[in-house]
């Protein structure tokens, strides 16, 4: 993150082989009229509360914190903020020396020990922490060398993370990794096997150590290099509190008329689904709502790098309503450098600032529309511990009581529009399809033939088929001969013939929709021959 601008890279999906083969089951159920014709004859399972079996973790509080750029001119005084909204920062950014790349510096300007004397880094942070401050340290950034892409040696390399960690007493770090930092896999390597040993070290010496991936997004998602990134982490062991993704800069990725909020929840929809998966394939099983509390969102405030896009205060309230919502784990900005209005003297507002944020924001700041209802602390949520979820997954049971459509089935085949129930969640069948589980962890929107629609509402029941009045078509008759085209009525739903058959009964078609002869009128259909019925007197 930077006011440099980046090219957005539209996300693929991690090239390396599965850790492990994607849980699947066989076929599936039936669109919703015919499944309801199904359900005519019962059946049923036990059902579980959703809302107990799928919460996240308890205590898990959603934090704020702004970004803020230490080596940035003029010097931004976080420590002296009367706002509540800003007193928790993230500091940013640790680089390596341009000479010494071991050597952990504040921007390649200064070291640990210039930055206290110069910028007097060490006595504000101190003055910051009497006032109720909290601060994690970002290390990275867009224009120079994250540590592990310069720095070779394993232990000299753990050794400068755990200067940062002790010199500044944080229990939370942010590595923001991209460009150039991103794309050398080799680096991402190094870089998760030191943060692994760092962070068990702390743990085993009784010290929390949060770790953070911030990382560049699409609205289809985090890239390539992105994805793979969060499988070096999890592969090398490290526990990972969250994915941060910097929903800023979407440049052509974003769809024509989207709002930068409509983008970055669109962007924040699919990190979601990336990250279950990429847990999944690592042997660790989330629930959904777990997932979401380890994902972060880091818009930039105002005018962003690419000339089109402005984040504006009705974008920050939109994606601070979702992230409340969802109940993401962090939002942070970037910057709290950025959070006003730009003086009169600053007449180009499209070249973006370091100090000001290009629009006029009034009496506004950006980080309190950001943090409401995000009243967590990084320090407090730094000592949560990762841990499967497998038990919790298996124990969501779907009752048909509270089931607005059919409940997916795996000795059935769905046709392109089938709406059913999975886990408490509905989703809606993209084409046809047999033998792919709903909730199937997948890295990309297109591996699946399933829509996430929503979760299940309190207080839904089943849906009834619509039926239409008797006469409308001749019931059903096993005696008789239908040709092509023919229309029935069998306990009221309308049924048309989709070949010769005889004896043939349409309720056969929600076992297996593609062998029977039989396919239910759609919605649409109905609706047409209802709104052609000559009006009742």
């Amino acid at each position: 993150m930077t006011a440099a601008a980046k090219e957005p890279t539209e996300p693929k999906g991690p090239k390396e082989p599965r850790v492990r083969p994607v849980r699947r089951l066989s076929a599936l159920r039936v669109s919703m009229a015919i499944a309801m014709v199904a359900a005519l004859a019962g059946g049923g399972y036990v059902g579980l509360n959703w809302w107990q079996s799928a919460q996240a973790t308890e205590d898990y509080d959603a934090w704020f914190a702004g970004y803020a750029d230490v080596t940035a001119t003029p010097t931004f005084n976080f420590e002296s903020t009367t706002s509540d909204a800003a007193r928790d920062v993230v500091l940013s950014f640790i680089v390596a020396d341009e000479t010494d790349p071991c050597l952990p510096t504040w921007g390649t300007a200064y070291d640990l020990d210039e930055a206290a004397e110069t910028l007097d880094l060490d006595r504000r942070l101190a003055l910051q922490s009497q006032r109720g401050g909290q601060i994690a340290i970002s290390f990275g950034g867009l224009l120079n060398d994250e540590l592990a892409t310069v720095c070779k040696d394993h232990d000299k390399l753990v050794d400068a993370y755990a200067d940062v960690v002790k010199r500044y007493d944080i229990s939370t770090i942010d590595l923001d990794i991209e460009a150039g930092n991103l794309s050398d896999s080799k680096s991402g390597v190094r870089r998760a096997k030191a943060i692994s040993e760092l962070q068990e070290k702390r743990r085993d010496g009784g010290d929390d150590l949060a770790v953070w991936l911030t990382l560049p997004v699409a609205p289809s998602g985090i890239t390539e290099d992105g994805a793979t990134a969060v499988t070096q982490m999890l592969k090398a062991g490290v526990d990972l509190a969250g994915v941060n993704v910097m929903t800023m800069d979407y440049g052509s990725s974003r769809p024509d008329g989207d709002s930068q909020a409509a983008a970055s929840i669109e962007a924040l929809t699919s990190a979601h689904r990336q990250l279950r998966g990429l847990y999944a394939r690592a042997d660790i099983d989330l629930t959904d709502a777990t997932v979401w509390t380890k994902l972060g969102a880091t818009p930039m405030a105002g005018q962003n790098d690419v000339p089109a896009e402005v984040f504006s205060l009705a974008d920050a309230r939109a994606l601070n309503a979702f992230a409340v919502e969802k109940k993401l784990g962090r939002m942070s900005m970037w910057s709290l450098n950025r959070d006003k209005t730009c003086g009169s003297n600053y007449v180009d507002l499209k070249r973006v600032s370091d100090s000001c944020s290009g629009i006029d924001q009034g009496d506004e700041t950006f980080a309190d529309l950001l943090s409401v209802g995000l009243a967590g602390r990084m320090n407090e949520s730094a000592s949560h511990v990762t841990a499967s979820e497998t038990d919790k997954i298996t124990a969501i049971v779907d009752d048909p009581e509270t089931s607005p459509y059919p409940i997916w089935s795996s000795k059935a085949s769905y046709l392109k529009g089938t709406k059913i129930v999975w886990h408490r969640s509905v989703y809606e069948a993209k084409w046809w399809t047999r033998g792919e589980l709903p909730d199937d962890p997948v890295l990309n929107e297109w591996e699946t033939p399933w829509t996430l629609i929503g979760p299940v509402l309190p207080g839904e029941k089943p849906i009834e088929p619509t039926t239409l009045p008797a006469g409308t078509y001749p019931d059903w008759d096993g005696t008789l001969v239908y040709e092509q085209g023919n229309r029935v009525l069998f306990n009221g739903i309308a049924f048309e013939s989709k070949w010769w058959n005889q004896g043939e009964s349409p309720a056969a078609v929600s076992g297996d929709p593609d062998s029977s002869p039989w396919t239910p009128l759609t919605d649409q259909e109905i609706a047409e021959i209802l709104d052609a019925a000559p009006a009742t007197p």
